[in-house]
């Protein structure tokens, strides 16, 4: 979940660290440090906060000021910004961490499960420990297998951990040189023409250069200024190309939002248009090609299980309703966490979708780890190619959301949902569940999501405004739907805890009486689904049982739904398109709600405390 960036070539190294850093912030942000290469000793500055903390303690060191404004012909550097799982947030826990005799610098995202037993070892061995992190012992290993040689360090210490977990290291001995490896967590190389970096995610360096490798599970890699080579864990060197990325490096910045977060509510249309755009064919059939799985495979299905985890779970949702609606094949949902560790009754012949924005999700790549053992074909559905996920699964289905950065999914989610119902159609198609005229009509209305997407944020953004400033300080939020409206409902009131911190409750509303009405009074809003479906009759009567106690309903229906007036105080209308599809549009009015609550209590948004991108721990 934290960040890392490093850097070798012949400009200061602390600035260009500084600025990776900002662009991984949403990663991690209780703590940061960098540490560069000076002459023949490695100068360290760390501070507990966000960067800015970080960036006044580097403007503190009247020696580190002078350096930065001097010219080296070799500059080595890695920094990192910290989202804690072992220790608390101190400086002294913050990275990077460093040896005994100061010579050998680690940064490490994820952890080390033998932590405990490898810190014994290296302690009687003479290591003297600075922090309470797992990390640092990793450090200790690489400085007590050090004889001259970083590289060979590295890969012997490699070996001896178990965890999931990416690091970097650099050693006061060897300038010019750092050594990163991974097992589970992500890292890649940006190439630049005399300069090298290495991060945990390509926005780190996306200013400087959009040539990049990936460093893959289980690799080791050597950066140099002149270039990059990248070893099996015996030291065999493996080939590698470098790949361009095609991403704007605006499209890291806010473009002239207030935030992240609204930008990305902003850029949905795009996300889904570029998600449909060249697999609905243009005689209406839906064309998957590149999805990695055979039409065979695809339509001899006896099963299909997703396994998800938060915001991604929730687009599973949707997508399981459309399957089982549109293909006719029995679908399971499940909390990727809670699946890796039961005994699934999986083989042959099922399929489990994994869904992962980031593709490194630990608990989901588990679970499609697990899924795949036991003989089943696995689909990843994420939004980053080179991901783990893309390497652990036999086909992929890309979503194209572009980067996202604010901490709360917005654009990711639309955009997984339009890949599930893509995959809905196909299924379909291939096994004859829907006529072809059906297909066509829904392949139709897709296609019309993103302009709808367009016409609705401007039309529902000063009503969602009024309702959000009413109910600002509302103790507690209760979310129902039904049916295709649960999940909505589910996403929408997950939004709302993540960024405004208000106590929310999301249920299937016919349960409401099993338990939930008991906290309904005049002071509750409810947000309801309510728009149009089979079981519509059903969620009315569910909000006339929540007005009978006082309560204040705010209703999301389809335009043109006039009996929901009746049954609530305010009504938010998104444009008519079939009812499976309404998902898409029913979500964005509860993404705003939870935006304009959050920004009137005075919050930040795109950094919700406690919370980070991407979950790659457990």
């Amino acid at each position: 979940m934290c960040g890392i960036v490093g850097y070798v070539g012949g400009r200061p190294s602390r600035e260009l660290l500084l600025a990776g850093l900002e662009k991984l912030e949403y990663r991690g942000y209780d703590s940061a440090g960098v540490s560069v290469l000076e002459g023949d000793r490695i100068d360290s500055v760390r501070a507990v906060g966000n960067l800015s903390y970080l960036r006044e303690a580097v403007n503190a060191r009247t020696d580190v000021g002078a350096v930065a404004t001097a010219t080296a012909a070799l500059s080595t550097g890695i920094g990192h910004t910290r989202w804690a799982t072992h220790g608390r947030v101190t400086e002294e826990n913050a990275h990077p961490h460093f040896d005994t005799a100061d010579r050998v610098h680690i940064v490490l995202n994820g952890i080390v499960e033998n932590h405990k037993e490898l810190h014994e070892r290296v302690a009687a061995a003479g290591a003297e420990f600075t922090s309470e992190t797992d990390a640092e012992v990793v450090a200790h290993l690489i400085s007590q297998h050090y004889e001259g040689d970083l590289v060979e360090a590295v890969r012997r210490a490699y070996t001896e951990l178990r965890g999931h977990y990416a690091f970097v290291a650099m050693c006061a001995d060897e300038p010019g040189l750092l050594v990163g490896a991974r097992h589970e967590c992500p890292l890649v190389v940006g190439e630049g023409d005399d300069e090298q970096f290495i991060a945990s995610a390509i926005p780190a360096f996306l200013k400087e250069t959009r040539r990049v490798k990936i460093v893959n599970d289980d690799e080791i890699v050597v950066v140099r200024p002149s270039g990059t080579d990248f070893l099996d864990t015996e030291g065999h060197p493996l080939p590698r190309d470098a790949q361009e990325v095609d991403w704007d490096e605006d499209a890291a910045e806010k473009g002239g939002y207030e935030t992240f977060m609204l930008k990305e509510i902003h850029e949905q249309a795009d996300a889904v248009a570029d998600t449909i755009v060249d697999r609905l064919a243009g005689d209406n059939t839906v064309d998957l090609g590149d999805i990695g799985l055979s039409d065979d495979e695809l339509r001899n299905l006896k099963s299909v299980t997703i396994v998800a985890c938060g915001t991604s779970y929730h687009a599973g949702l949707v997508g399981r309703y459309a399957i089982e609606e549109w293909a006719r094949v029995p679908v399971q949902m499940d909390i990727a966490s809670e699946y890796r560790y039961r005994n699934p009754v999986v083989g042959p012949g099922d399929l489990v979708i994994g869904i992962s924005q980031s593709g490194e999700t630990l608990d989901t790549l588990a679970a499609m780890r697990l899924a795949r053992e036991r003989g089943a074909k696995v689909l990843a559905v994420t939004n980053i190619m080179g991901s783990q996920a893309t390497r652990d699964s036999d086909g992929v289905l890309f979503t194209r959301a572009g980067i996202e950065i604010g901490v709360a999914a917005t654009k990711t989610f639309v955009a997984q949902v339009a890949a599930m119902y893509l995959l809905g159609l196909r299924l379909a198609e291939l096994r004859g569940t829907l006529d072809p005229g059906r297909v066509a009509e829904l392949s139709d209305e897709l296609r019309r999501i993103p302009h709808l997407i367009s016409e609705l944020l401007p039309a529902v953004d000063e009503r969602i405004g009024q309702i959000a400033n009413h109910w600002r300080d509302a103790g507690f939020f209760l979310y129902l739907g039904r049916h295709i409206g649960l999940p909505v409902c589910l996403e929408g009131a997950l939004k709302l805890k993540e960024i405004s911190y208000i106590p929310t409750d999301a249920y299937a509303a016919g349960e409401m009486k099993h338990g939930p009405i008991a906290l309904l009074d005049e002071r509750t809003p409810v947000v309801t689904i309510a728009t149009q479906s089979p079981v519509l009759d059903k969620v009315l009567s569910n909000m006339a049982e929540v007005r009978v106690r006082g309560a204040h309903v705010v209703a999301i229906a389809t335009e043109g739904e006039s009996a929901v007036r009746d049954e609530a105080e305010e009504v938010v209308y998104i444009p008519r398109t079939d009812w499976l599809l309404q998902p898409i549009l029913a979500v964005i009015p509860l993404q705003l709600l939870a935006y304009r609550i959050a920004k009137a209590r005075g919050l930040n948004v795109d950094q919700p405390r406690n919370l980070a991108k991407t979950v790659t721990v457990e």
